[in-house]
């Protein structure tokens, strides 16, 4: 009988290690983070974030998470350094007061062991509003340099940028939606 208790006890703590969630940092060199508008109908204007960090708190057997990236608003590059400086200025992202933007995420829903959706909340511009991200592709894997898990995918939504108070344009027939890509990889902590 104490065998048996013991037996049951060892299960125990052993499903309890596996269900517990592992704290990944994101990996900034395969993490970017770009949006898209149409300019004028015709043509995509894009531009990325390239300073960002965060976590991902990640249980896969308790089919869970929580996410929390950060963005440096300084950070925005289009490729044109004129374009750049409107996007920071007053007209879009007003840097000089909102310095970042952060996504929050901690709805998670899986097929299987695939995340298939991220929702949480995107504050931009000192305004915060639901956002839910549409996984493309997701894979953990162990990578063979770092010798860890690494996590991640390719991920994707369309917002509403008037929502966060971002108008500029509108009168010229600039779309209200921007498409955002995010592809993320985090390495287990």
């Amino acid at each position: 009988m104490k065998k048996a208790l013991l037996l049951a006890s060892l299960l125990a703590v052993a499903g309890l290690a596996q269900a517990q969630s592992a704290t990944y940092a994101i990996d900034p060199t395969h993490t970017y983070a770009t949006f898209e508008i149409m300019h004028f109908g015709t043509s995509t204007n894009r531009a990325r974030f390239e300073k960002k960090e965060g976590t991902v708190q990640f249980d896969r057997a308790g089919k869970s998470g929580k996410v929390e990236i950060t963005f440096d608003m300084n950070g925005i590059s289009s490729g044109s350094a004129a374009f750049d400086k409107h996007l920071q200025g007053k007209d879009f992202f007003d840097v000089a007061s909102f310095g970042t933007a952060k996504f929050v995420g901690d709805k998670f829903s899986f097929s299987g062991d695939k995340v298939t959706t991220v929702a949480g909340e995107l504050t931009l511009k000192g305004k915060t509003a639901p956002v839910t991200l549409k996984a493309t592709n997701f894979n953990c894997y162990q990578n063979p340099m770092l010798k860890r898990e690494v996590c991640g995918g390719d991920f994707e939504t369309v917002i509403d940028r008037t929502q966060w108070g971002v108008d500029y344009g509108l009168a010229y027939g600039f779309s209200k939606d921007v498409k955002i890509v995010i592809q993320v990889e985090a390495v287990k902590q």
